[in-house]
């Protein structure tokens, strides 16, 4: 049973990872209410969460959490001391606190999560059976994806990862030097360039065909008297 609810905890975690860019540390937001049922069950919240999540979380509370403890009695103190232990992250109405149902992301109040659900992206976690179990995504998260995938609508967690899916392809940056045209520099001449062109000869005449018995005649040429040349004797 542990083994398999770890991997419907690690199918979930993926579709939250994927569609609204959850990363490590996973910030969890922790109630009193969650606390006293922990106390109940003896389970060691910052022990168990980050083995049943398969990955390092980050534990915090308000001080609107801590100071309805405070006003529910004696009865809460051992939830308040384990609440008291995570890191307080400041809120909105510091002055005058607020009932945990008006804010809290991780508890254990059914009738509270009811509101949370129609917000999309906020996983829930609860205690039952003596276990820590991440609920299945809300359907306003699943509509929120649907119509990203469908193009109606694109998240920015999903632009996010396109982003830094196309950075680390380098599609981004050949798509920068494709827009830009690279100046070309000078180029001297071409030296066979600058060559005159050899005057083609013309077609060679064709060799006579020598009969049998013929002798071959030899050409001769004759030499051309140049004009105004004297020519002397010698005695």
């Amino acid at each position: 049973m542990k083994i398999k609810r770890q991997k419907i905890a690690k199918k979930t975690l993926s579709f939250y990872k994927y569609n609204f860019n959850f990363r490590e540390p996973f910030q969890i937001l922790i109630d009193g209410t969650f606390c006293q049922v922990a106390l109940k069950n003896k389970i060691q919240i910052k022990e168990q969460m980050p083995k049943y999540l398969m990955g390092e979380v980050q534990l915090c509370t308000t001080n609107c959490a801590l100071k309805e403890l405070e006003s529910l009695g004696k009865e809460l103190v051992g939830a308040k001391i384990i609440l008291q232990r995570y890191q307080v992250r400041k809120c909105h109405h510091l002055k005058s606190p607020v009932p945990a149902s008006e804010f809290a992301m991780y508890n254990n109040d059914f009738k509270l999560t009811t509101g949370l659900k129609k917000i999309p992206g906020v996983p829930l976690l609860y205690i039952i059976l003596n276990t820590i179990v991440l609920d299945k995504p809300s359907q306003s998260s699943l509509d929120q994806v649907q119509a990203a995938q469908l193009g109606e609508l694109v998240s920015p967690a999903q632009q996010q990862n396109l982003h830094t899916m196309k950075e680390e392809q380098g599609i981004i940056k050949n798509a920068d030097r494709r827009g830009k045209k690279r100046k070309r520099k000078p180029h001297n001449p071409n030296p066979l360039s600058c060559l005159k062109k050899k005057k083609k000869k013309g077609p060679t005449p064709p060799l006579k065909k020598i009969e049998p018995g013929q002798k071959r005649s030899r050409s001769r040429h004759k030499k051309h008297k140049i004009q105004g040349e004297s020519h002397v004797a010698l005695p």
